[in-house]
């Protein structure tokens, strides 16, 4: 999937301060979607919002 020049892209916060290991990502209405920084033209991975909040609430209760 390649996304829409359109979206807002944000990185995290949590990617690396030398820029060479960012992913970028952006939302719509249904959708979080993920792509490498590096590479914004590239690939895109799609992955439902409720998906991706229940993977994020993961991450950070294993950070506790």
């Amino acid at each position: 999937m390649t996304a829409p020049s359109s979206l807002d892209w944000f990185k995290s916060s949590y990617s690396g301060g030398s820029g060479t290991e960012c992913v970028e990502c952006a939302r719509t209405g249904d959708d979080t979607l993920l792509r490498d920084s590096k590479h914004a033209d590239g690939p895109v991975i799609a992955v439902r919002s409720d998906t991706w909040q229940t993977f994020i609430r993961a991450l950070a209760d294993r950070l506790i």
